[in-house]
């Protein structure tokens, strides 16, 4: 007999009641450090006071309209995304599944407006993850996602990532933009070279193509820049964006320059929920806290300080890991053990680490997480690490 929540997901056996910064606590009343996040979504913990103020604050005043009316928080939200960055433009969603659908229908309408109908293709990256929409799952291409689930949707061209060659001989006179994430999540941690990232941007303007960011996992700080494309000193024409943007609370964003975005004209697109009052508002308090460079230069230290510590954690258990990848905080411990075994040794230890390809486990804590909680949880991976030495 099936459960009553359809059973897709791999849950481990943990239920979470309550959060306070970067702890988890169980209902058994044990403590867990998170170094998940939600997957690199509690960018500022759990029940940071800021964010509870500003919910509770909205949720006594308005929760809902609807995009049929102007909503104030909206706009500045709005006008808070595009004074920090490229952007001139933003739509609101509820996640990084829906950003990517505008994504892909912004591009399309663009050249389709622009005389060029044919330009609908999109070059996209082995390794990718963009969602589980058909867009998503299309745009990213692998057997483990669109296996059983008939006709992708068509359009999408998948290269290898890091195969110049393969990536120049993919592009045709139907090839509209390339899509790709700054650093890959669940690739395994693979950041972008700037040199690359800013080859892209070349070839894009050369080829007279838009370039997609996918930030909904690096971006919100989480590389010590408030997105990880500022690191190589370009600009995308569209972005994603999601996960931290909320806190927590589910909420995304497109955002685009005026040149990409100006085909998206009143009913083009749409979303009922979409920047709603009470997203915007917690998505006000989250840029109010991390959109300062004070903010990011701590982000910047505290991942020194736990790269190091986790190149010593991979010194010292050579045949649990292999090396220490990413940047800011969002690093990954490639392993010699099976990641799976990995995580469920860290859930031993109390602390609460996420798989990810290429046999990677993901630390993506809290941006507000301690020096003393770095080296606690350290500590606890270390204790996991010989736990699996000893098993």
């Amino acid at each position: 007999m099936i459960p009553s929540i359809l059973p897709t997901y791999n849950r481990a056996p943990l239920s979470f009641v309550k959060g306070e910064g970067s702890w988890l606590i169980e209902a058994d009343g044990r403590r867990f450090l998170d170094l998940g996040a939600g997957i690199a979504v509690n960018a500022l913990g759990h029940a940071h006071p800021a964010l509870v103020a500003a919910l509770t604050e909205q949720a006594g005043a308005l929760w809902h309209t609807s995009n049929l009316y102007q909503i104030p928080r909206q706009q500045e939200l709005a006008d808070r995304l595009v004074a920090a960055t490229f952007a001139d433009t933003v739509f609101f969603t509820n996640s990084g599944t829906e950003a990517c659908e505008l994504a892909v229908k912004m591009v399309r309408r663009h050249f389709h407006d622009a005389g060029q109908p044919e330009r609908t293709d999109i070059i996209a990256f082995e390794g990718s993850f963009h969602g589980r929409s058909s867009a998503g799952i299309a745009a990213a291409g692998s057997e483990k996602m669109t296996k059983g689930f008939g006709p992708l949707l068509p359009g999408f061209r998948h290269v290898p990532w890091g195969d110049h060659d393969a990536l120049h001989a993919a592009i045709d006179d139907n090839t509209a933009a390339i899509l790709i994430e700054p650093v890959q999540g669940e690739g395994g941690i693979r950041p972008l070279p700037d040199q690359c990232l800013k080859g892209l941007r070349a070839l894009c303007d050369e080829r007279g193509m838009l370039l997609i960011l996918d930030e909904v996992q690096c971006g919100m700080g989480r590389t010590g820049r408030l997105f990880a494309h500022e690191w190589a000193g370009i600009a995308p024409d569209i972005m994603m964006v999601a996960k931290g943007i909320g806190g927590g609370f589910p909420l995304g964003a497109v955002l685009a320059t005026e040149h990409a975005a100006s085909a998206m004209t009143a009913g083009t697109h749409g979303s009922t929920y979409g920047g709603n009052p009470l997203g915007c508002a917690v998505g006000c308090a989250v840029m109010e806290q991390i959109a300062n460079a004070e903010f990011l230069a701590e982000v910047s230290r505290k991942a020194g300080l736990l790269r190091q510590r986790l190149e010593g954690l991979v010194a010292g258990h050579p045949e649990i890991f292999e090396e220490v990848r990413g940047i800011g905080l969002m690093l990954g411990l490639k392993c010699r053990a099976l990641n799976a075994d990995v995580v469920q040794a860290g859930y031993d230890a109390l602390v609460a680490i996420v798989p990810a390809a290429d046999n990677v486990v993901r630390l993506l804590p809290p941006l507000t997480i301690t020096d003393d909680e770095i080296s606690e949880a350290v500590n606890r991976l270390d204790a996991a690490a010989t736990q699996l030495e000893t098993a």
